[in-house]
């Protein structure tokens, strides 16, 4: 997975199985962590192969799956695909504090805003909570899905965790008692695939889907107060193969003072921004177009949008809002130090980008089980209809060549009886 963050003054970007953390403002050497060179898993740890029912010991890959920054952006965390959960200090410098082991591929992690706990939202749609305080501390289980998690995400007062997955469905549950929940928010047709509480709202929630929409909630008592359809205000398509894709959302991030929040699409080379009204209503306000396809993106503390892209020569670009439009900060001195530091490591990146659809085997499969059907149906007929007709076919001609054995026996008959008396 490529992924994008703001630690602070830090850029972090995952590059298939290396983090790497770059300081925006200073000449100080990065911060490069590989997975596949890292801590390997003890094999008699209890949670060892609990999802395979204690079947063979299963490997990874040592990918990274999924990257989360604390709200503070003193500490950074990761998961891969060989189950590890690594947790980092960002300050004054970074180093890796513990490797401890999940029981499941993870697909979405969240810092508390207390930074006291990490909340792991895993593919058997289970979320466990690992202690930061307590930083070799094993998970424990918080709460379940019946379908496999895919967002995450918890409210500025830590009140709330909310969730989402496979089956379209957002569930807000108590933090402390989440067997308690609040509310659902329901109305998405496929798999709700990003969360966002924005900067400045904490009574909203956003949701993007695979569907194509972007909903707007107040998530306490699970109403819907806007939907945007982003196929929609991207406007039309310029060709076929345009209109034939599945536009998932795949992430949306807000600036720090809430003024602007950007959506990104899976492979539209377009970010759609959302911003305030006059009446304090979230509206469509503007579309920054891309010269490739956007991985990830995010916004750093000054409110500059860092947006990384599937291209070798320029895998990062800066862009600023100014006179109410985006441009492109190309010469920026901090996106060119970031860019020399990450060029080590863009062959990683470049696989990260040619891998497919995160998405693509999570859209509803639809069988037209009634067409099938009725070609059957019909094949059946026509093969019933040809066994009756051979059948009628062979009844008349043995009709037929009965009457003619009936009729030369009668003439026969006729001719040996003796003629009748006068």
């Amino acid at each position: 997975m490529a992924a994008v963050g703001t630690c602070g003054e830090w850029i972090v970007s995952t590059c298939d199985k290396k983090l790497i953390a770059i300081h925006t403002k200073q000449a100080r050497e990065p911060f490069v962590f590989d997975c596949s060179t890292a801590e390997k898993k003890p094999k008699d740890t209890d949670t060892d192969n609990k999802s395979d029912g204690g079947g063979s010991e299963e490997t990874g890959n040592d990918q990274i799956l999924a990257l989360a920054v604390s709200p503070s952006g003193k500490m950074a965390v990761l998961t891969d695909d060989t189950k590890r959960l690594v947790l980092f200090r960002c300050e004054p410098s970074w180093q890796c504090i513990s490797t401890r082991w999940v029981v499941r591929r993870c697909t979405s992690l969240v810092f508390s805003q207390a930074e006291d706990q990490v909340l792991v939202a895993d593919k058997s749609g289970d979320v466990y909570s690992f202690s930061v305080v307590e930083p070799q501390k094993e998970g424990e289980l918080k709460l379940g899905h019946l379908s496999m998690l895919l967002a995450i995400t918890l409210t500025p007062n830590d009140k709330y965790v909310v969730t989402s997955d496979r089956d379209e469905k957002i569930r807000v549950s108590h933090l402390t008692s989440p067997y308690n929940i609040q509310s659902f928010c329901l109305g998405h047709q496929e798999f709700v695939s990003a969360l966002l509480i924005p900067s400045g709202h904490p009574q909203w929630l956003l949701s993007g889907s695979g569907d194509g929409t972007v909903k707007l909630w107040e998530y306490e008592s699970g109403r819907r107060l806007q939907s945007w359809n982003i196929t929609e205000l991207r406007g039309a398509p310029d060709s076929e193969a345009d209109q034939e894709k599945r536009s998932a959302v795949s992430g949306i991030t807000s600036s720090p003072d809430g003024r602007h929040i950007a959506v990104q699409c899976e492979r539209i080379p377009t970010v759609q921004f959302l911003g305030l009204d006059q009446e304090a209503e979230l509206v469509a306000c503007s579309r920054l177009t891309l010269p490739h396809c956007p991985l990830d993106m995010t916004f750093d503390l000054e409110g500059r949008l860092w947006v990384l892209m599937d291209c070798s020569d320029t895998p990062l670009q800066i862009y600023t809002h100014t006179q109410d439009c985006w441009e492109c900060e190309a010469e920026s001195p901090e996106l060119i130090r970031v860019t020399e530091a990450l060029k080590p490591h863009w062959e990683a990146l470049q696989a990260s980008a040619r891998l497919e659809s995160r998405f693509q085997h999570l859209y509803k499969v639809n069988f037209d089980n009634m067409a099938s059907y009725m070609q059957k149906k019909q094949q059946r007929l026509e093969q019933q209809k040809s066994h009756w007709g051979k059948k009628r076919s062979a009844g008349n001609g043995h009709k037929t060549a009965n009457g003619a054995a009936n009729k030369k026996a009668k003439e026969a008959a006729e001719e040996a009886s003796p003629p009748a008396s006068s």
